[in-house]
């Protein structure tokens, strides 16, 4: 499973996002937004023009903000 998380420190969901995957031992590459053009032009592009965050792209697939419990049945597939 390939995933990337964008986000930023001072998101409390980001947060959890990150301790729920570090917690199952999941890898992920994590991109902070904060002061990242690129990401935030990312962000903008697969949410219709908004920043939300998390973004998880896992596979290829866009989840925003999917929250703990989507989150753990997504891994889980």
């Amino acid at each position: 499973m390939n995933i990337k998380m964008y986000g930023a420190d001072w998101c409390s969901d980001c947060v959890h996002a990150k301790k729920l995957l570090d917690s199952k031992g999941i890898e992920f590459e994590y991109i902070n937004i904060t002061n990242n053009h690129d990401a935030v032009a990312f962000l903008e592009n697969v949410n219709c023009g908004k920043r939300i965050i998390p973004t998880l792209d896992i596979d290829g697939e866009i989840y925003p903000n999917p929250g703990i419990n989507r989150l753990m049945e997504i891994i889980r597939q």
